[in-house]
């Protein structure tokens, strides 16, 4: 019976602790809310489609957190004197990146590696996940970009998310 009313306990202490700390308001209507949506989060969450992780080697992440982390430092200067320098040598595109990864988890680390570092964003996952629209704030070849992409982060990730 229990469960049926709260099907997880954590999350709605979660939800009810979050809200009232966004809302900054201890009145009773905002105690309200924040207990109505504790109560209905939960419910919502545990009708959706779940994909658990299978991990496999986890220690690659400590050198492509030291890769990542060069990345994000080289990206910064090259990104600072793009945006210094004029205008037109701009060379701005949205490229499509084919993924090998098949876990959404996996995915959504690559996509957050590749937002992560400067001059990329990732924005958008097609339909079937075989593809990421990245978009490039500096791109002479598309290719060699999308090259870069998979051996630098999505190969790693591989290894992460089999």
């Amino acid at each position: 019976m229990r469960r049926r009313l709260f099907p997880s306990i954590p999350q709605s202490l979660t939800v009810f602790a979050f809200w009232v700390l966004m809302a900054e308001d201890y009145a009773p209507g905002t105690l309200l809310m924040a207990a109505l949506l504790a109560w209905l989060m939960p419910h919502i969450a545990a009708k959706l489609e779940r994909e658990f992780a299978r991990l496999g080697n986890v220690w690659i992440l400590v050198p492509l957190a030291f890769r990542l982390l060069g990345d994000i430092v080289l990206a910064n200067i090259a990104v600072a004197r793009q945006v210094l320098g004029p205008e037109r040598r701009l060379r701005s595109r949205f490229v499509w990146v084919p993924l090998d990864l098949t876990n959404i988890h996996g995915i959504s680390a690559l996509a957050s590696i590749i937002t992560l570092t400067p001059g990329t964003l990732s924005s958008e996952l097609s339909e079937d996940r075989r593809h990421l629209l990245v978009h490039c704030l500096d791109v002479d070849d598309p290719q060699t970009m999308i090259d870069n992409i998979k051996r630098r982060y999505e190969a790693p990730m591989l290894k992460v998310f089999p």
